[in-house]
This record gives C-alpha cells, sequence and structure tokens, in this order.
C-alpha cells in the first residue's frame, strides 16, 4: 500500500491528534472529537479495530507505507529490549521526523520534502533519504544555496519545544544547527499511542 495523499484534515478527525500531520501541538477540532469519541464509546469495537486504529495512527502520524511499518516492527523484534520500546525509537531518528522536531518544517511531509529536495545535510553530506536513521552525533544542517534557505521561509525554527535527545543552534548570520544528542526516549515521542497494539497487530505477518 502506498503512502497516503489524501486530506489530512479528514484524516486527523478520524483518528484524533496526529502531531505529525497537524504540525507539533495542533489539533484539530476538539469539540468534534469529542462527540465522535462519545458516539462511539456507545458501540462495541473489536480488539481488531483497536488494534487496526493504533497501526493507522503510527502510520499516517510518520508517513509511512504499509511495507515499511512491517518492516521497522521486524527490525524491532530482532533489537535488543522490548518491541514496543525499541519501536517508537526507531521511528523518531528518522531523518524526516528529526528536522521535524527541530522546526525546521512544520510537519513530517514537509520534512520529507526539505529531504527529497536535498536541502538538508548530515555531517556536511547531502542526504536526500528521508528514512535515514540518525545516529548519536550526527550533525543536521541546511545547505549553504539560497534554494535552501527559501524552503526553510515561514519555519519558526524555537529551541524550547525540542525534544532533549535533540539540539538546535541558533546564530546570527549562521545556518541552524541540530545535533542528534543521544537515542529518542519513549517520553521523547509525543504521538500519544500504544505501541504494542501495533506490534499485535502486526505479529502474524512479522
Amino acid at each position: 500500500m502506498s503512502r497516503y495523499r489524501g486530506p489530512r484534515l479528514k484524516l486527523i478527525r478520524r483518528l484524533k491528534n496526529l502531531p505529525g500531520l497537524a504540525g507539533g501541538g495542533k489539533t484539530s477540532n476538539l469539540g468534534e472529537i469529542r462527540v465522535a469519541t462519545d458516539q462511539s464509546a456507545s458501540r462495541k469495537i473489536s480488539q481488531f479495530c483497536v488494534r487496526l486504529e493504533a497501526k493507522q495512527r503510527l502510520r499516517f502520524n510518520y508517513g509511512l507505507t504499509e511495507r515499511q511499518s512491517l518492516k521497522y516492527v521486524r527490525i524491532a523484534r530482532k533489537a535488543r529490549g522490548s518491541t514496543g520500546q525499541v519501536l517508537p525509537q526507531l521511528l523518531e531518528m528518522r531523518l524526516d521526523n528529526v528536522i521535524f522536531h527541530l522546526g525546521m518544517a512544520s510537519t513530517i511531509p514537509a520534512a520529507r520534502q526539505l529531504v527529497n529536495h536535498r536541502h538538508i545535510l548530515v555531517n556536511n553530506l547531502v542526504v536526500d533519504i528521508p528514512s535515514y536513521r540518525c545516529k548519536p552525533k550526527d550533525i543536521i544542517t541546511v545547505r549553504n544555496r539560497p534554494t535552501s534557505y527559501n524552503a526553510l521561509k515561514g519555519e519558526s525554527l524555537v529551541g524550547d519545544k525540542i525534544p532533549d535527545h535533540l539540539t538546535l543552534s541558533l546564530s546570527e548570520g549562521s545556518r541552524p544547527t541540530g545535533l542528534a544528542n543521544r537515542i529518542a526516549s519513549r517520553e521523547s515521542v509525543n504521538l500519544s499511542i500504544n505501541e504494542l497494539l501495533v506490534v499485535e497487530y502486526y505479529s502474524r505477518k512479522a
């Protein structure tokens, strides 16, 4: 299944708050969400539907295809530690998500576009793969060219909302520079989700 490219607001209303699509702390109409929640509370929901919704929220928030989602679950299963803890760490260290958290892009799709258009440097090398997994001590900067600076126009780079596993340096007259201090922790994930439901959904496929 390909990556979702349809209306974002409709998706956010259906799956509740998706920070990667809505942008930072923005949410959809909370009143409409509460009404939808109250209506759904009176209906009996199967365990499969609960797991499916968790999987959809994870997939659409990070802009993953179905194949990519399954791939990350398989990698998390082979890694040390709990699969439910490793999975969000893998996703949080994706380059497009790191750029989003650094404030260089308002949404994850916008960050993915910056990477695809070769505006981003990692350790002074151009990286045009959004799924590139950042490592501790990686330095993320914007290319020193007019088109790259124009691509960042309109983005508000705010350092006080950045997760503690990242650092953003804003010096006057220089390019914004991000640093990956360490691997992301579960507390750094601003998406409210039970990862174990996602793992359970893919249990037969993985």
